[in-house]
């Protein structure tokens, strides 16, 4: 791993690279999901130190809406040890923030990234990517989300969820791997 004043700049957040998504035989599989992992990969080493990982876990007991959620995907009622809900990459020392809730911006991602600016990555962009961008950026955080490496439960789905975030500029960028890793 590099040191924290090297690679580019802020931090790398890499949401929920969790088999769970990458399975093929996952209710919540997102199709690219291998296709996004090389590219993840190349991010976290060029981020060295800057490195946070988040996880979405079951919680274990829904409360609210999520009661019914659960009812429709009673397979994701797990505890958070459960294979489904492990990353698929070491996450080495890098945190790993888990959360039983999409978004994964909270008190604890926020303590470890402060101001930032973030670079996200990761999946579903349609779901808990954009529900982690949307409330950093109306915190106040400039978001950059690189739009090859992250996966959504289809590609109009992808296409739809990066026009949502569009309406956030400038507080939240797009860029692709090579213009992240090309100082862009």
């Amino acid at each position: 791993m590099g040191t924290g004043g090297a690679g580019p700049e802020g931090w790398l957040v890499v949401v929920d690279l969790q088999h769970v998504f990458g399975d093929e035989d996952s209710p919540w599989t997102a199709p690219r999901f291998e296709e996004v992992r090389p590219r993840i990969r190349r991010l976290v080493e060029a981020f060295g130190d800057r490195v946070v990982w988040t996880r979405f876990v079951a919680p274990a007991e829904p409360v609210g809406a999520w009661k019914e959620y659960y009812e429709e995907y009673d397979f994701a009622l797990q505890p958070p040890d459960a294979p489904c809900y492990q990353l698929v990459e070491d996450p080495g020392a890098h945190p790993v923030v888990d959360a039983t809730t999409f978004g994964k911006w909270g008190p604890e991602l926020a303590g470890l990234v402060g101001e930032g600016p973030l670079t996200v990555a990761g999946v579903a962009t349609d779901c808990c990517v954009v529900s982690t961008v949307l409330p950093a950026a109306d915190a106040g955080v400039h978001v950059r989300v690189v739009t090859d490496a992250c996966a959504g439960a289809g590609d109009e789905e992808h296409a739809r969820a990066l026009q949502v975030m569009g309406g956030y500029a400038p507080l939240v960028t797009f860029a692709t791997t090579d213009e992240v890793l090309a100082g862009a």
